[in-house]
C-alpha cells in the first residue's frame, strides 16, 4: 500500500529547487532569497478547483505583493499544458512543470489519495508559505481555492 502524502511541516527549512517554466526560464527558490514565497502545489491545469485557485491568486497578486509575497505554482503537468493554462487565465506568476515529481516529492505532497471510493496516486493540493529566511512558516493542507490569497495573508 502506498503512503498518504506527508507534507513538510512549518518550521522546516524549505528544500531548494529549480524548475522550468513554459517560457524556458529556470526558476529556483534561491531566486527569492530574502522574500516571502507562496509555493503552491496543485493537481492539474484547467480543472475547476485548480483554475479557481490560480485565478484567486492572480486577482489578489497586488494584495500579496503589498506583503512582499511572491507566488510560484508547481504541478506534475508538462509545460505545454502550463502554457495553455497560463495564457488562457492570464497568470502572471511562474508555473513549474514537475512531471518527474522531484519538487513535489521533496515537499511531501505526492501519495495515495481517495476520491469517490477510488484509490490512486496523486498530488495533494498544498501551499507552503516560506519566510524570508527560507523556512516554512505555514502549511495550507487544504487551501480554500476561491479565497486562497486572503487565507495566506491571514497567516502573516
Amino acid at each position: 500500500m502506498a503512503e498518504k502524502p506527508m507534507p513538510l511541516e512549518a518550521g522546516t527549512v524549505a528544500p531548494g529547487f529549480a524548475g522550468q517554466t513554459f517560457a524556458g526560464e529556470t526558476v529556483s527558490l534561491a531566486d527569492y532569497a530574502g522574500r516571502k514565497v507562496a509555493l503552491y502545489f496543485y493537481p492539474k491545469d484547467s480543472t475547476p478547483g485548480c483554475t479557481a485557485q490560480a485565478c484567486n491568486l492572480r486577482d489578489n497578486l497586488s494584495l500579496l505583493a503589498e506583503h512582499d509575497i511572491s507566488v510560484i505554482g508547481v504541478s506534475p503537468d508538462d509545460n505545454t499544458s502550463h502554457e495553455k493554462f497560463a495564457n488562457k487565465h492570464e497568470l502572471p506568476f511562474p508555473l513549474l512543470a514537475d512531471p518527474d515529481h522531484e519538487i513535489i516529492e521533496a515537499y511531501g505532497v505526492w501519495g495515495e489519495k481517495k476520491n469517490y471510493g477510488k484509490t490512486f496516486m496523486g498530488l495533494a493540493r498544498t501551499t507552503f508559505l516560506i519566510d524570508e529566511q527560507g523556512v516554512i512558516a505555514h502549511v495550507f493542507k487544504r487551501p480554500k481555492t476561491k479565497a486562497h490569497a486572503e487565507e495566506i495573508i491571514s497567516k502573516l
